[in-house]
């Protein structure tokens, strides 16, 4: 009895130190002021689609005997796609060949008849009307061999449509017709001939993502852009903005803007269709100064941060003076004017691409933990990824910044 009074009395007296040790946790976290990259991206969603998809057509008329190809095959250039009956247009061929070598024959003939008509015409043994007879008789004979040339080349082209190929390196993307499908192609049609299949060239391939009008404005052609598609969670793939388009669209009573992104898709894993969430790298800062956003305090709830912290709002009101007044100073003689400078708001900056980002420069408390104490300091910032934020001065390497546990810190 006596050693069971004394487990409960342990358990008791461990229970009420855990809860005395909980009570008593700082209600902040301590960050230490770190560079890293600023990353500042508009966010869209859109789809997969070839840059350019190619209608594979058919001039010629027949049944489909051969058609080695099925979509998703990768194709080059040249490759056999499909073959349609030869018969017609290779008896048309021999029918033409047979009729240039008639017309060569009469061309000769008349050539023989010419010459011996203007040795007699020379002689005045046959009449002027007889030998212009002759020349006649040529130059008729000399324009059927022209259009029995002409006629053999049309065959010939006839014959090597029944060879559909590949026009460029790509992918089938569909099928039109399949093995055994007649198909009747207009020979006097401009645009004729049987849409046999689709294909298209998938080594860089384009979303057009609809950016919202207030995030547009920062969207520059050429600067990087990142997607991920569902297929591919854990995977990133790099490409750029190629243009914005002029015309807004309203979708939900949201004005949008389609931004074309090309992507690189070497592996080809991109397919056409795929939804993709983009992001437009609109702002970029490299190896800065940063704070958590959490750590940040504007002037109207430093009282409330005071309080947690258990710290005197005198005192931290005389701290915040000082140190406005010390960075609203004029630097000293011979001095460059890089600190006041830096004092400023950064209203923008000029990425690598080249393009003006906007930057979400301000003023701003934090509490920092100098020599053993928490003390207020003014810092002017930069941009920020929602995260963290850059800070452009009143904070160095060696600061450490208090986040409140309330704050959501990361």
């Amino acid at each position: 009895m006596t050693r069971s009074l004394r487990v409960t009395t342990a358990a008791v007296i461990a229970g009420v130190a855990a809860c005395h040790k909980v009570e008593t946790a700082p209600p902040y976290s301590l960050v230490p002021v770190a560079r890293r990259d600023i990353v500042v991206t508009a966010t869209a969603s859109g789809a997969i689609q070839p840059i350019l998809t190619l209608s594979v057509k058919s001039k010629a008329s027949g049944e489909i005997l051969e058609m080695p190809v099925q979509t998703g095959d990768e194709v080059k250039r040249g490759t056999l796609l499909a073959k349609i009956d030869p018969r017609i247009p290779r008896n048309n061929l021999t029918q033409a060949q047979a009729n240039l070598n008639v017309a060569q024959a009469q061309r000769e003939n008349a050539t023989a008849q010419l010459k011996r008509s203007d040795a007699l015409f020379q002689s005045k043994s046959i009449t002027e009307s007889d030998y212009e007879a002759a020349k006649l008789s040529f130059a008729t004979a000399q324009a059927a061999v022209a259009t029995a040339e002409a006629n053999l080349q049309t065959a010939r082209d006839a014959m090597q449509d029944t060879q559909v190929q590949a026009p460029i390196t790509g992918t089938i993307l569909e099928l039109d017709a399949v093995l055994g499908t007649v198909i009747s192609s207009p020979t006097n049609d401009v645009g004729g001939g049987t849409v046999i299949l689709k294909m298209a060239n998938l080594d860089t391939v384009r979303v057009s993502a609809l950016v919202d009008e207030t995030d547009v404005g920062k969207v520059r052609p050429g600067v990087p852009v990142t997607i991920t598609v569902d297929a591919y969670p854990n995977r990133q793939f790099e490409g750029h903005v190629l243009k914005i388009e002029p015309q807004a669209q309203v979708t939900q009573n949201v004005t949008m803007f389609p931004v074309d992104v090309d992507i690189l898709n070497p592996d080809h894993l991109l397919k056409p269709g795929m939804n993709t969430e983009v992001e437009i790298h609109t702002g970029q800062r490299q190896g800065v100064l940063a704070v958590p956003n959490a750590a940040l305090r504007t002037p109207r709830d430093v009282a409330s941060a005071v309080s947690v912290l258990g710290l005197d709002p005198r005192l931290v009101q005389q701290q915040l003076a000082d140190t406005q007044a010390t960075a609203a100073s004029p630097p000293a003689a011979g001095g460059d004017g890089s600190k006041l400078h830096a004092a400023e708001p950064s209203k923008g900056s000029r990425s690598a691409g080249g393009s003006t980002t906007s930057s979400a420069g301000g003023s701003y408390i934090v509490f920092v933990r100098r020599g053993g104490k928490i003390v207020p300091a003014s810092i002017q910032t930069g941009l920020t990824d929602l995260d963290y934020i850059e800070v452009t001065s009143g904070l160095t390497e060696q600061d450490t910044v208090v986040v409140l546990s309330g704050s959501g810190a990361r």
